[in-house]
Parts: structure tokens; sequence; C-alpha cells
């Protein structure tokens, strides 16, 4: 098969075999040339089997370049060139790194003001002999939408093996900034056609004298090429956490989680736009103000979790848990034997603009997420949520026998008729519910000691094989469903469930934003890391994110004691420590008024609320268009107890910015393992909760057999290893 080519990929074969080399280096056993072509600086990567792979360092952009100078140091060359347009500086270097792995930075300054309608991309497979069009190749995963610029890809005619490139967007917003171009799908392509695209800006031009950099490319060589689902996607955590710990990272900023859950705590209960009153009871509304839609089980169910969690940490009671408790029953329907998503006696609002606004009407995942919610407020013993979760849990048996383990997408609740079968066409259903599913089994397990919902999970999640990224459909249950797998595989010692549950791990860190958007709107607030809801979603989304973040806090608890991918010690608690800071900006009185959309979706956004808005965007466009979401009111409420210690001294907290096990305290120590990876920093603060002083304390990590005395880095501060256990003691 012949590929179909643009003219500038078409003539690179030719060009880089009729010019010499201008520069040679080796990294292990691969060797690395720089060409220059003319119009491009070309470096040619060669596998040990003779494969080749061209990544295009510049683009002259209808200009030649000319004076080319190489300054070589160990490690490190220096390219700069000038055309007749400008002046080009290209570093590449090795970073200390295990694996074979190459970055290359070029920047840009213009002799005059510029306009970019076009920009070729930068990756270029080569044959011995032939043309680029007689390649072939698969491409893993790629950019969607502003997640990550990464691109992984296998090059199989001729066999060479594969790539992980990971472009550092967070170095282009300056170009953005200035150009008004947004880095959306810049990362990707079509084979043979692939890799980072510049944004173009037809519009506003690049401004002249100032030097902009154009790429930052991260790019790790790997002689396999992956097959299986579960090989594709431990390769990727493997790769992406590599990359991860060389790429430029942000400092994470501490915000006071207790004050804003206490904030919040108020807001919601006293605010009337959160709150609907049906026959005497109140009930939440999914967004502030929107009075139409009728009140949802998961809206409740939402909130009143992670209230409980927070109230138990406190040890404190507030009415606010029993208004919402109060109103679940309601939900219940005596004929289905279950319950169902909208207030029974409020069906009738139901306007039917969305597929779902209908009577009886299911989105397979809705079903189990509040039966899971009921489950974990059960096992903390609801009484109320425990009869309704172990009521409804046949109804949620029966629907999946019939549907043979394999979800759509809507269903009738009485006749379970399908009503919408795909996502999109050819896509299937809601595919990581099967995973969601088993994670319903394994709670009511957990509530009966019933073996049928084990055997009920086993069957479910045979519908996870073979699909590698493809399980992702909703991050919050994806990531619950990787530690159901967790679970399983402790139950019954099948690897197969740990690998799938790097499956639903390697969706959720591909649908991530590892990068800072300081352009536009975004330099008000930390993008890093975030998470988006749907593999399609155009922002990242509160609630989801809170789903996610204590999603991984749980995976790590049930995988204790097993020895689990090594790249997840360094991707999850890395993901947690940024989540501590960037979350607090879904909070609308942590951002300027005038990065708010004036126009909403559902309901009104008010500024001073401390209800999160649903919605955060790339930096051209205003955050907040969706509403000001009162399910996703629970965020501190689940922030707070999982990185927030009270000690038996009550004037003294700690707070950790990465995931913990094993957490004891005494009257004056408390100890604790950090779970995360010796390559990365985490930070512990004392607070004082009055204003008795400590006479002294200390903090102390275990390295290898001896503990080291930590010294503080401010007051109350200490930053350590992120993996070891530390030990603190006080007089």
């Amino acid at each position: 098969m012949i590929n179909p080519v643009t003219p500038w990929m078409a003539t690179v074969q030719a060009d880089i075999a009729r010019h010499k080399h201008i520069c040679e280096l080796s990294i292990e056993n691969y060797n690395i040339k720089l060409f220059n072509t003319g119009d491009s600086i070309w470096l040619v990567s060669t596998w040990p089997n003779g494969g080749r792979i061209a990544f295009r360092l510049a683009f002259g952009m209808n200009s030649n370049f000319e004076k080319v100078n190489i300054d070589e140091k160990p490690n490190e060359i220096l390219v700069t060139a000038t055309t007749r347009l400008g002046y080009y500086r290209m570093t590449i270097s090795i970073p200390a790194n295990e694996k074979a792995v190459f970055r290359y930075t070029t920047s840009f300054r213009g002799n005059l003001p510029i306009l970019i309608p076009f920009w070729p991309r930068d990756i270029a497979p080569l044959t011995k002999e032939g043309n680029v069009q007689n390649t072939a190749g698969i491409i893993h995963a790629h950019q969607v939408g502003t997640r990550s610029g990464q691109l992984y890809f296998s090059m199989t005619k001729p066999t060479v093996g594969s790539v992980f490139y990971f472009q550092n967007l967070t170095a282009i917003s300056a170009y953005c900034q200035a150009t008004e171009a947004s880095l959306r799908e810049t990362v990707g392509g079509n084979w043979p056609e692939i890799g980072f695209q510049l944004p173009i800006n037809a519009q506003k031009p690049l401004p002249a004298d100032t030097e902009y950099i154009l790429s930052d490319a991260f790019v790790l060589l790997d002689q396999h090429i992956p097959v299986a689902d579960n090989d594709i996607a431990t390769k990727f955590l493997d790769h992406l956490s590599s990359i991860y710990t060389l790429i430029p990272k942000p400092e994470p900023k501490y915000h006071d989680w207790i004050a804003i859950a206490k904030n919040v705590m108020n807001d919601l209960y006293h605010n009337k736009g959160c709150w609907t009153q049906t026959n005497g009871i109140p009930f939440l509304n999914a967004y502030v103000a929107d009075y139409e839609t009728p009140s949802e089980i998961m809206v409740q169910l939402a909130v009143l979790l992670p209230l409980q969690e927070y109230l138990t940490w406190d040890g404190s009671d507030h009415p606010l848990f029993n208004d919402l408790d109060s109103g679940l029953k309601v939900f219940y329907d005596e004929q289905l034997k279950t319950i169902v998503r909208w207030h029974p006696a409020l069906e009738d609002k139901l306007d039917k603009s969305e597929e779902q606004k209908r009577e009886m009407v299911m989105d397979s995942w809705y079903l189990h997420h509040p039966l899971l919610n009921l489950a974990r407020l059960a096992l903390r013993g609801g009484q109320t949520a425990r009869k309704l979760f172990l009521d409804s849990v046949d109804y949620a048996i029966h629907v999946a026998r019939h549907f043979e383990y394999n979800w759509p997408v809507f269903y009738k609740m009485t006749t379970l008729e399908v009503l919408k079968a795909e996502t999109s066409p050819g896509k299937g259903g809601e595919k990581d519910v099967p995973g969601s599913y088993a994670h319903v089994m394994l709670m009511a397990w957990h509530l009966t000691g019933e073996k049928r919902f084990i055997r009920e999970a086993e069957k479910a999640l045979k519908s996870l094989d073979g699909l590698a990224f493809d399980i992702f459909y909703q991050a919050n249950n994806t990531t619950f469903a990787a530690g159901a797998l967790v679970e399983m595989y402790k139950e019954t010692g099948e690897s197969r469930y740990l690998e799938l549950s790097y499956c639903c791990l390697a969706g959720i860190f591909k649908n991530c934003q590892i990068w800072e958007c300081d352009y536009g709107y975004g330099q008000n607030f930390p993008y890093f890391f975030g998470v988006f809801p749907l593999n399609d979603a155009p922002y990242t989304a509160a609630y989801e994110e809170l789903e996610v973040f204590a999603a991984l806090h749980h995976y790590l608890e049930v995988s204790n004691g097993i020895e689990i991918l090594p790249a997840l010690k360094i991707l999850i608690p890395e993901f947690i420590k940024y989540a501590l800071d960037r979350l607090a900006y879904y909070f609308p009185p942590m951002l300027p008024r005038e990065i708010i959309s004036e126009d909403v979706k559902t309901g009104e956004v008010q500024n001073d609320l401390w209800i999160p808005l649903e919605d955060l965007h790339d930096g051209w466009e205003k955050n907040g268009t969706v509403g000001q979401e009162v399910y996703g009111a629970g965020l501190a409420f689940g922030i707070v107890p999982r990185q927030y210690y009270r000690l038996a001294d009550p004037d003294l907290l700690i707070f950790i910015d990465y995931p913990v096990t094993n957490f004891q305290t005494s009257k004056k120590s408390a100890s604790f393992d950090l779970t995360g990876s010796s390559r990365f920093k985490c930070t512990i603060r004392l607070i004082r909760t009055s204003q008795i002083g400590l006479s002294t304390f200390e903090v102390r990590q275990k390295n290898k057999s001896n503990y080291q005395t930590i010294k503080e880095k401010s007051p109350g501060l200490f930053e350590l290893a992120g993996t070891g256990t530390v030990r603190i003691t006080w007089k």
C-alpha cells in the first residue's frame, strides 16, 4: 500500500540521501546523525537493526539554512543557523536516563513580523531504499484536544521498532500568547506524516526580534514493537514515566483545603440556588439555580459520600448530611426493585432535550455509579444506603445478563430496549461499564460475603480483554475499575486482572494534560496533570477529577503489598501532588472574574460562591460555560481526609502531598510509608491548630536500613524523598 503524502514529506528520503551529515553521536546502540537538506535540519536516528526514522529539528519556511554552526559538548550539541527570515538555535541533548532518550529544543528569532499559514510535521519514517510512502506503522496513542503532546508509534515496514515522543507544550506557550494560537491537536498525524505541527498563525504575526521556542521534544527509542493489549499499555506507562522524570515541571502551590471545605460547607448549605424542595424534603440541584432539571440520585450521592468521609475525619456532625440522607429512599422504584435516576415525583418535568432526559431512560454507567456510592456508604455503616444497595443489586445483575456484559449507551429501564447502542458508529457501547459493574459486585461481596457476586464480576471482566486503551470511556469509572481489577487479582491470583488494571490506567494517563497552558486565560491557573472526563471531552471537569483522585488513592491502597508496575509509583503520586494545587481553581473565588464565562448552559454562575465550575478550558476559552457544578461540591470534602492526618496531639495536623499507607500515631509520635518513587520529592507540613506551640519536633526518613533526620525547608515544612518510612516525634 502506498500512503499519500504532502510535498513536504515526499522528498525527505531523497533529500537526506543526497546530503552528507554535518554531525554525529551515539545513544546506547543507536546512531544519531544531523543533516542540512536546505529548507530543513534533520536528525536521523538509526536502530541497531538498520531501521531509520528522521526528526525535523527546524523548518526554514520557504528559505534555506545558510550559515550553520555546530558546537559539540559531552552529551549536547548546539546548532545555530540563519535563513533570510531569521535566526535558529537547536540544542540536541542526551539526558541521564536508563533508556535511549534524546531531546531537541528549537527556537527562532525573526527578522520581521511573520505570518505562518503552514507548518509540516516533524517525524518521517525512512527506508533503506524506496520512498517514505511505502513504509507502514501503527500509532498506539496520540494527542487528543489539549491533552499531553504525546505520540507512541511503531514502525512495522520495514521492521524497525517503536518511538515514544513527548512534546513539552509548556515551552511553546509564549509563541501561542504572541500569535493567539492554541496547542490543541498539534501532536499526531496520519502515517507516514506524523509528529508535532506548530500551530499556524494566519491572522496575528509572530513579532520580530524576539526569540520563541518552536519545539521542545523528548524522544525515547525502543527496539520492541508491542502487539498484545497489555504490552501496549505497560510500555506506554513505562515510557511515559521515563519521560516524565525528564520534563520541566512547575512547583505546585499549597492551598488550605480545610478552610476551603468550611467555605464550601457554608455556601452549599445556605445558598438557595443549590437546592430544590419536593414534598418537604430538600434535594441538591445538579447546577446552581437549575430548577428545571428534576433531582437526580447521582447528584445527592456525589456530595453525600465525600461529606461523610469529611465529617468522620473531622469528628463532627452537620445537618447537611441528614438532609441528603433523608431523601435517598424516594429514588427506589418498588416495581422495578431498583433505584432510578430521576426523582419519581418530578419525571414530568423532564424536557427531553437530551437522550437521557426521558422517563425511565438509563445511561449504562449511571446505574452503577450510585450503587457504588451507596455501597461505600453502607460499608461505613449507613443503614439507608445498605438497604437501597442490596435491594437494587439484583436488578443490576438482571441488566448485565440481558446485555451479556456488553452494555449499550442508553436503554429503557422497564423493557431493557436499547435506545442507543454505540457511543459513535463502530465504536461500541460504554466499554468501561464491565469494570464498574464488577466493582459493584465486589462491593456486594464485601457487604454480604456471597460468592455469587465474585462469579458475576468474573463474567463481566471478560468483556475487557483485548481493549487496551479502549477500555476508557469515563475517567472516574475507569479508574475505580482499575482498583476493582486489583482486588480480583488478589482474590483469584489470576495475573490478567492486574494486567487489565494497567490497561485502565494507561487510558487515564493518556487522557491527561501534562503541560501548563501559559497563554490567554490559562495564565491565571494551573493545568499541569489535569485529566479529562471522556476521550473526546474539550475540557477538564471538577467531579470526575475528584473521583479520579480518590480512585488513584484507592488503587494504591488495594495494591499495597503487591509488586505493581514501577511506572505507577511515579505517575499516581505525581498526579495526586499536582491535583492538590490544580483542583482549587475550579472554585470561582480563586479565579479572576473576567476569565469566567458570562454565557452559561445550565443555571447560573455566582462568582463569590464556593461551588466549583464544571469546566476548565484551553487558554483562549472562558471557563464555566457548562455551569456551576453542585454535584462537584464534595471536592474539598474528598481531599481533606486523604491528605490531612490528625494526631493524638489535638493541636497538630500533618498535611502530606503524596499518598501514604500504614499511618499510625501515638501520644508523641507518628509514622507512615510514602508510596511513590525515590526520584521525586514530596512535602509534609506540620500545622498547628491553636496558639499553643510545640517545643521540639523531629522528622526522620528511612534510607535503606538507617533513618536520616530531615531539616526544615521553612517553619513546619519538610521535603522528603517520595518513598520510604517516615517518623515524626515531638515533645
